[in-house]
């Protein structure tokens, strides 16, 4: 692929401050850049200094299991002003485990991250994505009901498909410009991801696009009621 014009700050879009699933409304020609299953030695590093050579930021939904591994990198990611949020601890098919096993798998990832995170100072945001986007009614339900902000996917990059680069910046692009907008997902633990996404970027500053930093209304400790309750006592909650 050849090597993109790099002109940092044109992509730099607004901020915006999320309380809740619902707040994430985006206008068009804005785009939000979403990073699962990180931190990934040699793929997240490389993947920060692209987003800081275009002067914008993205969410990263980490799982705990990586974080724990690797938790300098996680902090990396914090420290350059991204918004770190959970993917579970070892990204199971939440759909397929009974209710507190999936609640709990949930909270064993985010206190994961958070630990990762404490160790320079960093906190974990209460943005949550459902591994495989698969999820159950009750979950779903349960976690918008407490503190978390699920985070849903407009365009699924597929970067997982043993595609080329190219491919799946061409992809990508032609389904954003198709919607106008919307929340892109990528995944930092690929080596096509690193190589496409320079790119891409490029390719969105050409179109016109503006990427949109997403970040929690409320930047302090936020609870965790919901996660950690019994299942017993969720019953009441529709499947």
């Amino acid at each position: 692929m050849p090597e993109p014009i790099v002109t940092p700050g044109y992509l730099t879009g607004r901020t915006l401050s999320v309380g809740s699933t619902g707040d994430i409304v985006l206008r068009p020609g804005e785009v939000v850049l979403t990073f699962d299953d990180g931190p990934r030695t040699g793929k997240t590093s490389e993947i920060l200094a692209t987003l800081d050579s275009f002067g914008v930021k993205a969410t990263f939904l980490m799982l705990g299991a990586a974080a724990q591994a690797h938790p300098e990198l996680a902090q990396q990611v914090a420290l350059r002003g991204h918004t770190v949020g959970s993917h579970t601890f070892n990204h199971v098919d939440l759909s397929g485990l009974d209710r507190q096993a999936a609640l709990d798998e949930i909270a064993r990832g985010e206190r994961a991250v958070s630990q990762a995170l404490a160790g320079a100072g960093q906190k974990l945001s209460p943005f949550f994505r459902f591994p495989y986007l698969s999820q159950t009614g009750f979950l779903r339900t349960n976690l918008l009901q407490g503190s978390t902000i699920v985070l849903d996917v407009d365009i699924d990059s597929k970067d997982y498909y043993k595609d080329s680069a190219a491919v799946v910046a061409e992809r990508t692009l032609a389904r954003l410009d198709q919607l106008g907008s919307g929340i892109v997902l990528f995944h930092d633990i690929h080596q096509r991801t690193v190589a496409m996404l320079p790119t891409f970027l490029s390719a969105l500053e050409q179109r016109g696009y503006s990427v949109v930093r997403l970040v929690p209304r409320d930047s302090g400790v936020f609870g965790r009621d919901v996660i950690i309750a019994e299942a017993s006592e969720l019953r009441s909650c529709c499947d």
